[in-house]
């Protein structure tokens, strides 16, 4: 019984080996990719491959206006596009009004003729005494590079030169900007218009060459104004003035 089924099995095998024989005997053809670095499995379909050079193509597009500025009615923005094409808009909002020199009341134990700046809140004081004081808007040090104390103004200077200290030099290098080692002055340079430098420290009241910082913590340390208003403040105060910065 055993042999016959045996028999039986094979006889039924051979039909099957004889038509995978057929199978294979007309083989379709491979369609190959354009694009050899394609991979295998679109090789053999032929749909849907692009150069990959195209893509690449593509990709750099997307980098080269990953960020960009926009102005408009007053208004600088920088707006960055991520990868999917989603615009993200950041930094530069028009300079607000109430940063404009302005009298204020201000009740203090200062005399007249000193100069208070209230970090916190970014304002300079101009101490006039009876209870008032002229009021600038102010950019103060960003994060890390805060400070205060009392000081004298020991020097002015119009329009000065930029010397950027060593170690600004070394921190800016680390992130990929590097500063020149020293600036003429003008209307590019970061210290803008005027310069009051504060004790024998390396910090200063100083103008801008981005007037849209006034309000911000931007600095390494140094008050910044408009060029205006610092030109303002620059013939109302004189060598030896008090400055307390809180």
């Amino acid at each position: 019984m055993s042999i016959r089924i045996l028999l039986a099995a094979a006889l039924l095998a051979a039909p099957g080996l004889a038509h995978a024989g057929d199978r294979y005997m007309s083989r379709p053809p491979v369609i190959v990719s354009p694009d050899l670095t394609a991979p295998w499995v679109m090789q053999l379909t032929g749909e849907g491959v692009q150069p990959a050079v195209a893509t690449r193509r593509v990709i750099q597009r997307q980098q080269a206006v990953q960020r960009r500025v926009i102005r408009r009615d007053g208004v600088a923005r920088v707006e960055q596009v991520s990868a999917t094409g989603q615009a993200r808009t950041a930094v530069r909002s028009k300079f607000d009004p109430m940063y404009l020199p302005q009298t204020v009341a201000y009740d203090s134990q200062y005399k007249a003729g000193t100069i208070v700046i209230d970090t916190n809140n970014r304002f300079l004081y101009l101490v006039l005494g009876d209870g008032k004081a002229r009021r600038y808007g102010v950019g103060v040090g960003k994060p890390g590079f805060e400070w205060a104390g009392t000081h004298k103004i020991t020097r002015k200077a119009e329009w000065p030169t930029w010397t950027p200290p060593k170690e600004m030099i070394e921190r800016e290098a680390a992130r990929g900007h590097y500063l020149p080692a020293s600036m003429d002055g003008g209307p590019a340079n970061p210290l803008g218009s005027r310069a009051m430098y504060l004790g024998s420290t390396l910090y200063r009241i100083h103008g801008t060459n981005a007037p849209w910082t006034i309000g911000y913590a931007v600095s390494s340390g140094c008050i910044r104004m408009r060029n205006e208003d610092v030109i303002d403040l620059y013939d109302r105060v004189n060598v030896g003035t008090r400055v307390i910065v809180i």
